[in-house]
């Protein structure tokens, strides 16, 4: 599917739980959408049936009735979720999800952060970190943490176009530049 059509699809949900009365808020609509979307694309069996001309569309819907009853589904995720199926559009949930993140964290006044540490961190240091980089810009941040063994210690976060380098490696390297900028 290309950008433009999946962020049709985005759009038109981030308008639709966005809207006043929709008893649905944006962190709750991605989380579901994530979840549906990774039971979709985490069983082939099943998105198989969702895309195939010879599964009845009846069928295909009650698939995603059962699926948004155990998952807990808001009825918006799962209209749309009927939408996708009605359009052949389930293989592309992927894409869709991607840019429906993205819609809602503009709208909403979001920025993705990539935070990347030497190990796990515990809820109290994340949440200093998104406060403190939350502080800094400014804006909410939707934090993606990863977990980089080779780093030596601290923490590293990318936001948009800028790199806030706290890891050992980072202070080191910056030790080393002024030691020989002096030099």
């Amino acid at each position: 599917m290309n950008g433009a059509l999946a962020s049709h699809y985005a759009r038109a949900l981030a308008d639709a739980v966005l809207t006043p009365g929709s008893n649905l808020s944006g962190e709750e609509a991605i989380r579901q959408f994530r979840t549906a979307q990774e039971v979709i694309v985490g069983s082939k069996d099943l998105e198989r049936a969702l895309l195939s001309p010879a599964v009845p569309k009846r069928q295909r819907e009650a698939l995603i009735g059962k699926l948004a009853d155990e998952l807990g589904l808001h009825r918006l995720v799962k209209n749309f979720m009927l939408v996708l199926v009605a359009h052949r559009r389930v293989s592309e949930v992927a894409g869709i999800g991607r840019e429906f993140e993205k819609v809602m964290d503009e709208r909403l006044g979001w920025i993705p952060a990539e935070i990347t540490s030497a190990r796990e961190l515990d809820s109290a240091h994340k949440e200093h970190i998104e406060r403190s980089l939350g502080t800094a810009l400014g804006k909410y941040i939707r934090p993606h943490y990863k977990v980089d063994p080779d780093m030596l210690a601290g923490v590293r976060a990318r936001v948009a176009s800028r790199e806030y380098d706290a890891t050992l490696r980072g202070k080191l390297e910056s030790m080393r530049q002024k030691l020989t900028a002096t030099t």
